[in-house]
């Protein structure tokens, strides 16, 4: 990969990512210590492209991994599950939430951090710094897995062009792997990590 020199913002839709969120967070680093760390990985070349151009998934050096709290339990048959309808925000359309209430949390096998470029950010005015790239999201991956798909939800909200979503076209086996990964595991409700 080519190495890049620029600047790595954080975006404010990444600030959702709490210990009380049910998403990947870190209970020692800040937001600005995740995109100092994605522009030292950038300079580096530690990266592979996206689900479109403008989208970077960043690999995090594995000395910071065991900083990054994973949230997903495997799901079996004791596995018990809540649904609810939510909202990531208030502008976005509502969708159906599955969280287990039960399980213990994976560990952390490696973390990817996801920075859109500005140009992308700005086709939905979701900018909020002056940077070439934002830290948009993370995602602690379970140890042993070599990838985790995009959530079908997202996936849908971007090929749809909803509110909240980025321009894509996903291919057939990109839907297929995600709906197989969420048939397999789940976030923890908070409460319980």
């Amino acid at each position: 990969m080519k190495k890049l020199q620029v600047t790595v913002g954080v975006n404010e839709f990444v600030k959702r990512q709490t210990p009380s969120s049910g998403k990947t967070y870190s209970p020692t680093l800040s937001f600005k210590d995740i995109a100092d760390h994605a522009k030292i990985q950038l300079e580096k070349a530690m990266y592979k492209k996206g689900y479109r151009e403008g989208v970077l998934l960043v690999q995090v050096d594995k000395t910071h991994c065991n900083e990054f709290i994973c949230p997903f339990v495997e799901i079996n048959e004791s596995t018990k599950l809540s649904a609810q309808v939510v909202k990531r925000r208030p502008e976005e359309e509502p969708y159906i939430q599955l969280r287990a209430l039960s399980g213990s949390p994976l560990p952390t096998g490696r973390v990817e951090l996801i920075l859109y470029r500005r140009d992308v950010l700005k086709e939905t005015s979701e900018h909020t710094t002056e940077a070439d790239w934002e830290l948009i999201s993370f995602h602690a991956i379970p140890k042993g897995l070599d990838e985790m798909p995009m959530g079908p939800v997202t996936m849908m909200r971007n090929q749809l062009q909803l509110r909240g979503g980025t321009k894509a076209k996903y291919p057939s086996d990109s839907w297929a792997k995600s709906v197989q990964f969420w048939q397999k595991y789940a976030v923890l409700t908070p409460v319980n990590v």
